[in-house]
């Protein structure tokens, strides 16, 4: 009734074939306690063009459209190229659902092909799903993934992963009965393999980890047993990276927001995950498969579908509702524009500029990176003063950084974290040196 233009006489006729005489008696099972937090908005009446100012003005407000983002955590400001939105709008992409019917969706069902396809080349894994909300839900989803297959309740996890994939982590395992077991790190910034404790179903490391340092991910299966080695991971640096299926990781998982997904106020984003093909009945959401029609002619179709509103509800992996096609789609379409060269290239750029200003901010009085060991495109620095200040110093220039809080909670107390990427110019990053040599 709400998304339909009925008329009072529609309402009303509606009601009395149901013997009802009004809204409120359609809604009286509701508590009265619960329909009192939601009252009508009272939004004023407003011409299309005055509602096109108002959003413009909120827009407007937003400082990272216009200011400096030395922003990162897990999402980061990379250039889009203009060629994605022009694929990724056209209106037989944009409005599609799930492929129900794959006679009708050859379009969408061959991109969601490619993606897992594109995953798996990048992660060095065999089998990859057609996404997931984000990273810290797919990286959760692999802890549950882990437990199901070896059917032991516990997780180890290192503590230096990024904070909200914590907390992801926990909801999940709290609400499915999973104990998680905390995995300290080393003065060098990197997880301490010593201290993982043996009998857990699995084992989670992110590398490049909360503080920017890259992982040495040699020897963890080894070190772990038959539990399940779990690595999150930065999709660019998988253009210099050693992939982690190389190491022997079981799964994979990152955010593909990189992946051409602008920020937009913290989502959509992009779930990627990836697996061994001996685990792909295990596996979270759905697959696209390759296959022929009666005509031998090649043609895409669900191969697998793990979610409760295809199988028996107790064979069911996981409850994710959809998958984030679109987001999907468009990482696609980056990945295709980039292709191979490419995506060294933009993974060089970003380890280059990030090198570059931490070799200068190392040069202040004060400045000294928290850890000494090898970074992509993000480290911790240690400050002179108390770092909420200088970010506010720097906030107060047209400089965006990460709150500090979340690294103090790490056990970093005193740190700024800084995320450079291919758009930040030399004289960007110069200048901002300048104003941190300036401060008093």
């Amino acid at each position: 009734m709400r998304y339909i233009a009925n008329t009072d006489a529609d309402r009303r006729a509606m009601l009395a074939a149901i013997g009802l005489t009004s809204l409120d008696d359609l809604f009286s099972d509701i508590p009265q306690q619960v329909k009192d937090r939601f009252r009508p908005l009272d939004l004023p009446a407003k011409s299309e063009m005055e509602v096109a100012g108002a959003l413009q003005d909120l827009a407007d407000a937003n400082l990272a459209r216009r200011e400096l983002s030395f922003l990162g955590g897990g999402v980061y400001d990379h250039y889009i190229p203009s060629a994605i939105s022009h694929i990724t709008s056209r209106s037989e992409f944009y409005t599609a659902y799930t492929p129900y019917q794959p006679e009708l969706s050859q379009g969408t069902l061959t991109a969601m092909f490619e993606f897992q396809t594109l995953v798996c080349e990048l992660f060095g894994m065999e089998v990859a799903n057609d996404s997931m909300y984000d990273g810290a839900t797919a990286l959760a989803e692999g802890a549950r993934m882990a437990a199901r297959i070896l059917k032991r309740p516990q997780i180890a996890v290192a503590r230096n992963i990024f904070p909200q994939y914590r907390r992801v982590l926990d909801t999940y395992c709290w609400a499915s009965g999973i104990e998680i077991v905390e995995i300290p790190y080393m003065e060098d910034g990197r997880c301490d393999r010593a201290a993982i404790p043996e009998g857990t179903a699995g084992f989670i490391i992110q590398s490049p980890n909360a503080f920017g340092v890259i992982e040495d991910l040699a020897g963890f299966k080894d070190r772990i047993g038959d539990a399940l080695l779990i690595v999150a991971t930065n999709p660019i640096a998988a253009g210099l990276l050693v992939p982690p299926g190389e190491f022997g990781a079981d799964i994979v998982v990152a955010e593909g927001q990189p992946l051409g997904i602008p920020l937009s106020f913290g989502g959509p984003f992009l779930g990627l995950f990836a697996t061994r093909e001996r685990h792909l009945r295990q596996i979270p959401g759905r697959l696209t498969g390759q296959t022929v029609d009666a005509e031998g002619k090649v043609g895409y179709t669900m191969a697998a579908q793990t979610r409760e509103q295809h199988i028996r509800r107790g064979k069911a992996t996981s409850n994710i509702c959809t998958n984030s096609q679109l987001c999907a789609l468009t990482a696609t379409v980056y990945l295709a524009c980039l292709g191979a060269t490419g995506l060294r290239e933009l993974a060089t750029l970003n380890l280059e500029k990030a090198h570059y200003l931490a070799e200068n901010l190392f040069a202040l009085p004060g400045y000294e990176l928290a850890f000494p060991s090898p970074f992509f495109n993000e480290f911790t620095m240690r400050v002179p003063g108390d770092p909420r200040e200088i970010r506010s110093q720097l906030k107060d220039a047209g400089m965006l950084l990460d709150d500090p809080k979340s690294l103090a909670a790490l056990g970093a107390p005193d740190t700024l974290r800084f995320a450079v990427t291919e758009k930040r110019t030399k004289d960007e990053l110069d200048r901002l040196v300048d104003i941190l040599g300036g401060m008093r």
